[in-house]
This record gives C-alpha cells, sequence and structure tokens, in this order.
C-alpha cells in the first residue's frame, strides 16, 4: 500500500475553497473510510466548500440534502450513475434527480460496454476497484444488469442517450462521462453540446479501462470539457503519476479538474486527497496558481449553482 503521508500547510491553503467532485463514502454497499456526516465535517475543519457523493448504484441527492442541513456551510451535493441499479439509461430517474438537486449525472460506470468488456490490465501492484467484488457477487447470483448501452452499432448516440442529455440541460446538471470507451466519450460529449448541456466532466481519463490518448483528450478539451484527475488512480497504481502528470501538461491546467476518488478503507483520509494532490502537482513544477485553477475554480465552475432560467 502507498505510504501515506500528510498534506503541508501550503497545500492545505491552495486547494482551500474547493469542491472535492468524486467521493465514495457511506453509506455505501461496500466498506467506506468516513460517512457523510463526518466527511462534511472534516471538510469544513480543512476547508474545503464541499463535495459531490459518488455511487455506482444508487442516487444520492437525498443523503446530501440531510447532510446539508446537519453540517451547515459545507456543501454536499448529490449525484446519479446511469448503471443498471437505477434503471440504466433512464431519463425518469435522471429528471426526479435533477429535481432533488443532484449536481452530477455519470453515464454508465461498471454496466458500462467498455468496463464490462476491457482486457487492460492495471500496473503490477495495483490496487483493484473495490465495486469488482461486489460484480463478481452479482454474477454468481446471475443477477448482473444487462449493459447500458450509449450508441448503436454505428457508433451513434441512442436516442435514450439524447433524451437523457435533454433532462440533465434543462436542470443544468453535470454530465459525466463515466467509463465509457474513448470513442463513445467523444460521441456523447458531442451529442450533449448538441443537445444544450453546459457543464461536461471527462471521468478519469487515466483509469485502466479508458486510457485515453493525448489527442483525445485535447479533443475533449477543444469540446469543452473538463478533464478529471483522480488522485486515487496513480496514487493506487493504476496509472504511473509522471504519465498523468504528462497529460495535464499536454492538454493545458486549464482544461483538467482535480478530485480524489477516495473513500476506501485502504487509501488516505478522503479530505486529504486534494491537498496531498496539490503537493504531488507542486513537486512536479507546477505553479500554485495551475493547482488553484484545477482544484479550486475549476471545481467550482462544476458544483456550482445551476444556471437561472
Amino acid at each position: 500500500m502507498p505510504e501515506e503521508r500528510e498534506p503541508s500547510a501550503a497545500a492545505r491553503a491552495l486547494v482551500a475553497g474547493a469542491y472535492d467532485t468524486h467521493v465514495h463514502v457511506a453509506p455505501d454497499v461496500m466498506d467506506r473510510r468516513i460517512d457523510d456526516l463526518g466527511l462534511a465535517r472534516r471538510a469544513a475543519e480543512v476547508g474545503l466548500a464541499g463535495f459531490v457523493l459518488k455511487s455506482h448504484y444508487g442516487a444520492t441527492a437525498e443523503r446530501a440534502a440531510v447532510v446539508r442541513k446537519a453540517v451547515p456551510g459545507v456543501d454536499v451535493l448529490g449525484a446519479i450513475t446511469l448503471n443498471g441499479a437505477v434503471g440504466g439509461m433512464n431519463p425518469a430517474a435522471v429528471e426526479i434527480a435533477g429535481r432533488l438537486g443532484a449536481r452530477i449525472v455519470w453515464m454508465p460506470t461498471v454496466d458500462s460496454r467498455n468496463q464490462r468488456t476491457s482486457t487492460a490490465g492495471d500496473l503490477p501492484g495495483s490496487r483493484p476497484a473495490m465495486w469488482g467484488a461486489l460484480q463478481a457477487d452479482l454474477a454468481a447470483q446471475g443477477i448482473v444488469p444487462p449493459v447500458v448501452e450509449v450508441v448503436d452499432e454505428a457508433g451513434a448516440v441512442l436516442p435514450a442517450v439524447r433524451q437523457v442529455l435533454r433532462v440533465i440541460a434543462r436542470h443544468d446538471m453535470v454530465l459525466a462521462t463515466g467509463h465509457l470507451a474513448a470513442a463513445e466519450i467523444v460521441a456523447v460529449v458531442e451529442a450533449a453540446r448538441a443537445e444544450g448541456c453546459r457543464r461536461i466532466v471527462v471521468t478519469h481519463p487515466e483509469f485502466t479501462s479508458q486510457r485515453l490518448p493525448v489527442a483525445d483528450q485535447r479533443r475533449l478539451a477543444g469540446l469543452g470539457a473538463l478533464l478529471e484527475r483522480c488522485f486515487t488512480t496513480p496514487h493506487t497504481g493504476k496509472v504511473a503519476w509522471p504519465d498523468l502528470i504528462a497529460n495535464i501538461r499536454a492538454t493545458g491546467p486549464a482544461h483538467s479538474i482535480l478530485s480524489s476518488d477516495l473513500g476506501q478503507p485502504f487509501n488516505p483520509p478522503v479530505e486529504d486527497g486534494l491537498a496531498l494532490f496539490a503537493d504531488r502537482l507542486r513537486e512536479a513544477g507546477f505553479t500554485d496558481d495551475e493547482i488553484h485553477t484545477m482544484a479550486v475554480t475549476n471545481s467550482r465552475l462544476i458544483a456550482g449553482p445551476p444556471a437561472q432560467a
């Protein structure tokens, strides 16, 4: 396991006011390091503005609303991920999530065709994703949901996806691309722009099942999407730190957003993730202004309130 270390005071100050837009905390269907309320209190103590609750299996807007009331001053936001457990590419589920104030809609992750069929291997010594064991258990019971498709055989975005994108646009939620493959991501992002989506995040492009080439990352940045750099991806050995750093440089810090993707019991405290990331990037030569843009400015663009109609 990578050695844990404390973030520096300088890094803490640098990410103050940021949102962590990708965390996995309890209650969940797998073990987590901390729960919603505990993280909200810790976020307040270290100066984070808030965080977005991600689950691969359930919507989280109602949880977020309760935590905001219990811990005033920390902006805890909900989300939905379009896997089989919520009905897959389900516009009604997205509409309800939007009415409840959910901020991010992730395209399918564990039930995407790309994730189901990927043969890419993690780097030697890396930590496997925790949801893998749950997916295996569902398979053993014969209850794995069908693949949630986003494009047809010709690569065209499916009508159901466009319907979901229109709901996202109407509520000014954020589209995140989940665990889609590069070609799917490009197709969905282009469709999202055509359907009026204003905020788009390419989910951890360095993740094992994705590994988006720099050319695709640049193309997506040109379409106005932010490229999400997750702390856990290099921390758990799914990508080498120098490779992630090279991708940020190649696409430009203005087009990247930092998140932690933390919450696993064996990983560092969730509230430390952005500051630990900042320390790594400072050591790699990024300026404080560049890191502030990725951690604070861009996360507030994503987590900020919906536009007024």
